[in-house]
């Protein structure tokens, strides 16, 4: 890196000196769940950060110290206002920014193909207001060959050259929301440049907020890497989502034979299956590589089967609701159905590409209605193609037996996949016997709720899933209902344990089963209780 900046052009050591200095002002372009968590990043170790966004809303609620992203607090807003962050709508103010960095949508058109429109028309709005010795970067996940393609002739059409009298590099995006052990300074930050002077600019601005660089040969390399990475997630879970299928036709509990799997020291990596693929990433990604690949003859078979599998499994959860609830002689249709989690991951309140919307939308049309629960999004959000007016509803015995099919969905956060499962009463009646007598159910649309119960001498024992022992703590009546306790806690808090007795009393004398199930202790309460009757049974996912 120091070669390529020992003889810099005048613009481009003007540049450098201010990036050493950290004298410079970054314009982060787009301000969402990618660039606000970066612009924050840049303000708290001390640089000036300009935040664009077309969305007017977004920007008063930054310029009041206020936030729209859950796990981005007001807090950390304040604190960045105090640092000089500031956000706009005005496209103008790009004059005043040293460094602009790119992190706008990249979604899927139509017909599934890349649309590159939230790039374009950024790098237009700001084009008329740049300068000589600016540096661009992209951070947006694209095909490979876009920032050369795309960006780097618009530059120079405005007499821009990058390595000459501006720089140019793309460096992809990795925030992973929700996760307490990567923040955004902990993640390694891939970066090509247009030209090794570029990459050197590059470098040493990200080395600011960043702690690790990995420089790659150019903008191609580092855009295959983000796709590699995600098309890399997205092959797996295809076919982990097929393996599910299949063992769900076996009878087999597809998440005991992936913790199975998982105990080989080498060459096994688990995934885990689920309703569908959601966030910003991975259900998008793979396809501006197929599309790139077609310009060079290469048809990417491999990605695309992963692709439909995953793509086909909210439909493959809408065919399993019906079958249960055919089962329970009623149709979707007029059934009122409650999704459990909203977002596409736990502990979030993102909702791009979550497949419980789609879910949702696929039992509307087939007439259910439609609710959710999911805490960290108290409003249905607008969507482009989907709309629901509806809040979040609140968790408690009462709400959720009012449903026909409670927990359909991602399961999120305090509704993660495994984490609250309904188990029906095996016999109908109360079985006391000296021997174990095993009673299994498969669950809809679930095989790790695939369970099973063990009734014998040292009382009641339900293993399966993700739930690899838990224990009965012991039998309240000698009828159901039967309290579970997670054998990881041992122990429910007073709040649960509050809950759990006013559903006893109010479900006492019926064939009810309460069913304490996560191994995790600080969830809320009612999230933890789900009540069955003989005509309404709970479904989990």
């Amino acid at each position: 890196m120091s070669e390529a900046i020992a003889y810099l052009p005048a613009a481009l050591q003007a540049l450098h000196e201010r990036i050493q200095r950290q004298s410079l002002c970054v314009g982060i372009y787009g301000l969402g769940y990618v660039g606000l968590p970066l612009a924050l990043r840049f303000a708290e170790v001390g640089i000036r950060v300009l935040g664009f966004d077309i969305d007017a809303a977004k920007i008063d609620k930054l310029n009041a110290g206020q936030s729209y992203i859950e796990r981005l607090t007001p807090e950390l807003i304040q604190q960045a206002r105090q640092q000089g962050f500031e956000a706009t709508t005005d496209f103008a103010r790009t004059t005043e920014a040293d460094a602009l960095i790119i992190c706008v949508p990249t979604p899927l058109n139509r017909h599934r193909e890349p649309d590159l429109s939230f790039i374009v028309n950024t790098a237009e709005a700001v084009l008329p207001h740049m300068r000589e010795g600016q540096l661009m970067s992209l951070e947006s996940t694209t095909w490979p060959g876009t920032t050369e393609e795309v960006l780097a002739p618009r530059l120079r059409s405005r007499g821009l050259t990058p390595g000459d009298n501006c720089a140019l590099v793309f460096s992809p995006e990795r925030e992973d929301p929700g996760n307490p052990h990567y923040g955004t300074k902990d993640i390694p930050k891939v970066i090509g440049g247009m030209t090794p002077t570029c990459l050197a600019l590059g470098q040493a601005l990200y080395q600011h907020a960043i702690q690790t660089m990995v420089p790659v040969s150019s903008p191609k390399a580092a855009e295959m890497t983000k796709l590699l990475e995600n098309i890399h997630r997205s092959v797996n879970i295809g076919l982990v989502n097929e393996m599910k299928i299949v063992a769900d036709k076996m009878g087999i509990n597809i998440h005991e034979v992936i913790d199975a799997a998982a105990t080989k020291p080498f060459g096994f990596v688990p995934y885990k299956p689920g309703p569908g693929l959601g966030g910003h990433c991975i259900p998008i990604d793979p396809f501006y590589l197929t599309w790139k690949a077609r310009e060079y003859g290469v048809n990417t078979r491999f990605i695309e089967l992963a692709g439909e599998i995953n793509h086909h499994m909210p439909h493959w959860v809408v065919d399993k609701v019906a079958d249960a609830l055919n089962e329970r002689g009623k149709a979707i249709r007029g059934s009122r159905i409650l999704v459990l989690g909203l977002a596409y991951k736990k502990n979030i309140d993102d909702t791009r590409e979550s497949p419980a919307v789609e879910i949702m939308d696929l039992l509307q049309a087939k007439g259910a209605q439609i609710a959710y629960s999911d805490p960290h999004v108290p409003v249905f959000p607008r969507k482009r193609d989907y709309h629901f007016n509806l809040q979040s509803v609140p968790l408690s015995p009462d709400s959720i037996a009012s449903f026909d099919c409670p927990g359909v969905g991602k399961a999120a956060g305090r509704y993660r996949p495994g984490a609250v499962t309904a188990l029906p009463c095996a016999s109908g009646k109360r079985t006391r016997t000296n021997r174990t007598d095993r009673y299994r159910r498969h669950f809809p649309f679930a095989s790790h709720c695939t369970a099973e119960l063990q009734v014998g001498d040292r009382g009641i024992r339900l293993s399966g899933g993700q739930m690899q022992r838990i224990d009965i703590a012991r039998a309240l009546y000698r009828n159901p209902p039967v309290l579970f306790r997670d054998e990881a806690t041992n122990a429910l808090d007073g709040a649960t344990e509050a809950a759990v007795n006013e559903a006893i009393r109010a479900l006492s004398g019926s064939k009810t089963i309460v069913v304490i199930a996560h191994r995790e202790a600080s969830l809320n309460a009612c999230a933890q209780v789900i009540t069955l009757t003989p005509s309404r049974q709970g479904i989990c996912h």
